[in-house]
């Protein structure tokens, strides 16, 4: 069996340093808002050329809290993805707001801006776009839009630390830029976590607050706020890892590379990389138009798979389901989108195993 992901192997190798961050954090009894936080969230801030990194509990948080300290609220609307995971439109709703779908650009998931252009109204306040699987949205096209309309821009980057676009890194295009940690990401942690990036101090400060109950002093709350705050613990193990992130992300892209050399040819929908985008390959997302039938065929011969995501977020009940005539490309996304194994510690010869595996199952269909 290749599994779709292993994460006891990515442990295995830095067991000491993860049990020695975890032991220091025990050893000072410091278990929220000290220093092992402040540090992580100075490294990311430098490593994306932003002035603030806020931390907070998850990334679910941080779409939340920035929106929040952005001012979006009741009677605002958030344009944001049909093809996404449902967090970046249920953190919209989460602050009073409404989301406004838009459809996506076929081979790369990313918010059609040409769409968002229709979908805007005199309530429209803010846009989220997705880094969706690592590939960077086009940031330029969805700032200037941003800009023409003053829109505040929260990016969605969960899966795509490390991407850039026009050699500018992900999380330094909006307003505010939201990061994930849990554990599948790119960059995870032992658990959840999450943060906020922004080069605005305003909206740093007001973070800060909202995560922490609104306060602005020991025990002077001056708005409401959250009990979101990253944790200690996760911080110091983060901070091990992301070490490790810049050879995790060129294992990734070489892995990649080598499944497009493989897979051509064999009526595959294969990810594309723009030009000027740097794409991370959180997800290597293949597209068949027999998906189910193809990944069934694939866990007959042992390679583990997964589908992200087999259901548009407005298809959703939660946002009453429906919207296949409005968002025909995500639709067809969600039918066609298939994940195979990619994370860094994938052998050389695990790599060849599940190409070869795809091949003769597409030849099958």
């Amino acid at each position: 069996m290749i599994p779709f992901l292993d994460l006891t192997r990515q442990h295995a190798a830095l067991r000491g340093d993860l049990l020695a961050a975890a032991a220091r954090v025990l050893d000072s009894s410091r278990f929220v808002l000290g220093e092992e936080g402040k540090a992580l969230e100075a490294a990311l801030a430098a490593r994306h050329g932003v002035r603030h990194a806020v931390g907070v509990a998850s990334g679910t948080d941080a779409l939340r809290l920035a929106l929040a300290a952005l001012g979006v609220g009741p009677g605002d609307e958030v344009l944001t993805p049909a093809f996404s995971f449902v967090a970046s439109a249920t953190t919209i709703v989460m602050v009073g707001a409404r989301p406004v779908f838009v459809d996506i650009e076929p081979e790369t998931y990313a918010l059609d801006v040409a769409a968002a252009e229709r979908a805007l109204t005199p309530r429209t306040r803010a846009i989220v776009p997705v880094h969706l699987y690592g590939h960077p949205a086009p940031m330029d096209r969805v700032q200037a839009f941003a800009r023409a309309h003053r829109l505040a821009v929260v990016e969605d980057a969960a899966q795509a630390i490390g991407a850039s676009w026009a050699g500018k890194p992900v999380g330094a295009w909006g307003d505010a830029a939201c990061l994930s940690f849990y554990p599948t990401k790119n960059l995870g942690a032992c658990g959840d976590a999450g943060m906020v990036l922004t080069d605005r101090d305003d909206l740093a400060a007001r973070l800060s607050r909202l995560r922490h109950h609104g306060d602005h002093g020991r025990y002077q709350h001056v708005e409401f706020g959250y009990s979101s705050r990253l944790d200690e613990v996760q911080a110091a193990l983060l901070a091990v890892k992301v070490r490790h992130l810049d050879a995790w992300t060129e294992r990734r892209r070489r892995i990649a590379a080598r499944y497009r050399d493989l897979l051509g040819g064999v009526g595959l929908g294969l990810p594309v990389e723009r030009l000027g985008a740097r794409h991370v390959y959180h997800l290597f997302s293949v597209r068949h138009p027999q998906r189910d039938a193809l990944q069934k065929a694939l866990a007959n011969q042992g390679v583990g798979t997964a589908v992200h995501y087999p259901l548009p977020v407005p298809g959703q009940q939660v946002f009453g389901g429906g919207g296949e005539r409005l968002y025909p490309e995500a639709w067809r996304a969600a039918r066609e989108v298939l994940s195979i194994p990619s994370f860094p510690e994938l052998t050389d010869g695990e790599v060849e195993r599940v190409a070869a595996a795809v091949r003769q199952a597409c030849e099958r269909l």
